[in-house]
């Protein structure tokens, strides 16, 4: 039987995956648990409307596969340009984004059209733009309302026709109110908004997930694929994946490489086990002892005596 009798659901994969630069987490996309089929229709009321669109998730959670699925969804002809928006040099992000004129740095004899004439006609993702340094905010703005942007050192403005995908896993509104992100650009982005809900809050994607990232990984280890016991179901759902998919990924692949028969089990994954309710008032009642007040320490130990007495 394959994982996918046991499981009975589908993958979405994007074509021509293994030729794919991005990492295996970027290769597929599920849309099982109702939360995340509820999304995927947000989604494609969004994706041909050319509007920008701002996802907000968790670390992990896959936001650039949303992004590369409104892309593809939009049939705009241009390219998907992905850009980490922490990892743009404060000193060169006017070229990096906007790109150069020959001659505008030492050395620099050709010019360069940036990030935002490479995804021209196409979709110019932003990772994390709340990391954008706020002066960079004001022209990122300026280029997406003028359909237009000055590379660095020209003279006149280059038209380009741009669709702005960005994501953060922060709140943005309270960045705004700390005069720390752009009040125009964040009204500019959330004219289409996109939540991407954490993994533990859309349990149904969970053995979707792990299905593909093991067989994904038996392949390129070329091994035989193993089921994922019940037992090792029931664990991968309980547990709360605070790394989402990315740990997700990482437990997958370590159970497949320390499994030795043709079944995953609970001691393969490496799960932590969840406290008992006594293992979390033991912990509870040493946090008071040692960092509550005296006044709380008097009301624990009052409560303790009366559940003494009921028992």
């Amino acid at each position: 039987m394959s994982l996918h009798e046991t499981f009975g659901q589908p993958l979405l994969t994007f074509p021509d995956a293994e030729k794919s630069p991005l990492s295996i987490r970027a290769k597929a996309l599920v849309f099982v648990d109702p939360r995340s089929r509820q999304l995927r229709q947000e989604l494609e009321q969004l994706a041909p409307r050319g509007i920008p669109v701002l996802i907000r998730g968790e670390t992990g959670t896959g936001k650039e596969l949303l992004a590369r699925h409104i892309h593809r969804e939009s049939e705009r002809g241009g390219l998907f340009v992905s850009v980490n928006c922490g990892a743009i040099s404060p000193t060169y992000a006017d070229a990096e984004l906007f790109g150069y004129a020959a001659g505008s740095y030492s050395g620099s004899a050709s010019s360069r059209a940036g990030w935002f004439g490479s995804a021209n006609g196409g979709t110019l993702y932003l990772d994390e733009i709340g990391d954008l340094p706020l002066p960079i905010q004001v022209k990122l703005l300026a280029a997406l309302e003028n359909h237009e942007v000055t590379r660095v050192g020209a003279h006149q403005p280059s038209p380009v026709d741009v669709r702005l995908v960005a994501a953060t896993s922060i709140d943005l509104a309270q960045a705004v109110a700390a005069g720390k992100f752009h009040e125009r650009l964040f009204h500019y982005l959330s004219e289409g908004r996109l939540e991407l809900p954490a993994l533990r809050e859309r349990v149904g994607d969970i053995l979707s997930l792990a299905e593909y990232f093991l067989g994904i990984y038996t392949q390129r280890l070329g091994l035989a694929v193993p089921l994922i016991s019940e037992a090792a179901q029931h664990a991968l759902e309980r547990h709360d994946w605070s790394g989402n998919t990315r740990e997700l990924e990482n437990v997958i692949h370590f159970a497949l490489l320390v499994s030795t028969g043709d079944e995953i089990l609970p001691e393969h994954l490496n799960l932590p086990s969840r406290p008992s309710a006594l293992e979390l008032i033991d912990h509870q009642v040493a946090q008071v002892v040692a960092k509550g007040t005296e006044a709380e320490r008097i009301a624990l130990k009052a409560r303790l005596n009366q559940l003494s007495q009921t028992l």
